[in-house]
């Protein structure tokens, strides 16, 4: 199908090229008018004015915007200037320069099939016309006409296939700049979720549970009074350090920076006065054992295993009613290990309650989703009456060791 002047987008390549087209027109038009004057051929007033009233004709398309919107004003307006053409060939031979620019306005104007039935029907008429004037037809008069119309026709359908093209590319474009802008959207939807989750982790296992640990000191506290003011006071001292640590904690994760308890110290040793801090505040007895050669881990992974601690001891203080808890950190070459087994009264893993706001419930979620980020594996074993044991394993990368471990004092 023809692309339709209403469908083209005016460019200044598109400007210059209508612009080129009328100019040629008017100039074929002047020239016919000044040979016909310079040379005294017959008629040569009627040959200016019929140049005049083309040119005329021809001025008003571009004038009437409706020319440019349908194709039905656009062939009422070729017809026109074609008619007038006629009369001027009829009057001189050198009306049959003007076909070469009425060729691109047809095929331009009209559909796909109307456009080449026009163009074979003023080549006819320029050949037919010529030879009139001559006296006689040969090949060599049908050369010209002819060979301008093929060349019409070729440079119209290229520039129309050339603009679907573009178009096409423009479309592609649109599309391609529409689905980066959804992918951005999609990614920062994506890092916003994540850093959710990360903070909804770090709550949990670092303000909760020490929120949690508050209020047990703090009921350990009142049962204490009044018979006990000293119990009642350490208690209280107790809590009071855990809401300084509990502050610290949450200035650092706001920070994303690693956990004030890793601070120039080994996971080994926050996990030790982790222990001790748990031993002395509640009444369960925590203890740390370290198995295998202790090689330098990513921070990553030191996090992941140091909030597990936590979250797992938090637990066994909170839920379990154990007498002991043993942490075992173990470093197995190709990954780490981490064990937390204690003594308590356990539960069956398949009958734990759905996690709830104003319950919990999201300690072996936070755990599973630490331990999935780093391509490791979380096991929970547990039974009525036989305590509770769990298991966080977390692979090595042996050939690229984290520089910022080996650097941390």
């Amino acid at each position: 199908m023809s692309t339709p002047a209403s469908t083209l987008v005016l460019t200044p390549t598109t400007r210059a090229l209508a612009w080129c087209l009328h100019l040629l027109v008017f100039g074929l038009l002047a020239l016919t008018a000044a040979r016909a004057v310079v040379g005294r051929a017959p008629h040569d007033g009627w040959v200016v004015a019929a140049a005049a009233a083309c040119g005329l004709v021809y001025a008003a398309g571009p004038l009437v915007p409706r020319v440019s919107r349908s194709r039905r004003a656009a062939a009422l307006w070729l017809t026109a200037v074609g008619a007038v053409w006629l009369v001027l060939l009829a009057l001189s031979a050198d009306g049959v320069w003007v076909a070469f620019p009425l060729y691109f306005l047809q095929l331009h104007l009209l559909s796909r099939r109307a456009g080449p039935a026009a163009v074979a029907a003023t080549a006819v008429a320029a050949v037919a016309g010529y030879a009139a004037h001559q006296g006689s037809f040969g090949a060599a008069m049908a050369i010209g006409p002819v060979l301008g119309a093929a060349v019409a026709v070729a440079v119209v359908r290229g520039y129309q296939a050339l603009y679907r093209e573009s178009e096409h590319r423009s479309r592609l474009i649109e599309e391609l700049t529409a689905t980066r802008a959804d992918l951005a959207t999609a990614q920062h939807a994506a890092g916003v979720l994540a850093e959710r989750e990360r903070l909804a982790r770090e709550i949990h296992d670092t303000l909760a549970q020490g929120l949690s640990s508050i209020q047990l000191l703090l009921r350990a506290a009142e049962r204490a009074l009044p018979a006990a003011p000293d119990s009642a006071a350490r208690h209280v001292e107790a809590a009071r350090q855990a809401a300084v640590d509990n502050l610290a904690e949450a200035r650092r994760f706001v920070a994303a920076l690693a956990p004030p308890t890793l601070e120039g110290t080994t996971l080994a040793g926050a996990l030790e006065r982790l222990c001790a801090t748990t031993s002395t505040r509640h009444r369960v007895t925590a203890r740390l054992h370290v198995t295998g050669d202790p090689v330098p881990l990513p921070t990553a992974h030191e996090v992941a295993l140091l909030r597990i601690a936590q979250s797992a001891l938090a637990n066994t203080v909170r839920h379990a009613h154990a007498d002991t808890v043993e942490v075992t950190l173990s470093h197995l070459g190709d990954h780490v290990a981490l064990d937390v087994v204690d003594d308590g009264r356990g539960f069956d893993p398949a009958l734990l309650p759905a996690a709830d706001p104003e319950t919990g419930g999201f300690g072996l979620a936070a755990m599973r989703a630490r331990v999935s980020a780093l391509g490791g594996a979380l096991a929970v074993e547990s039974a009525p009456g036989r305590g509770t044991a769990v298991s966080a394993r977390l692979p090595l990368d042996q050939t690229a060791p984290d520089p910022t471990a080996e650097a941390r004092p």
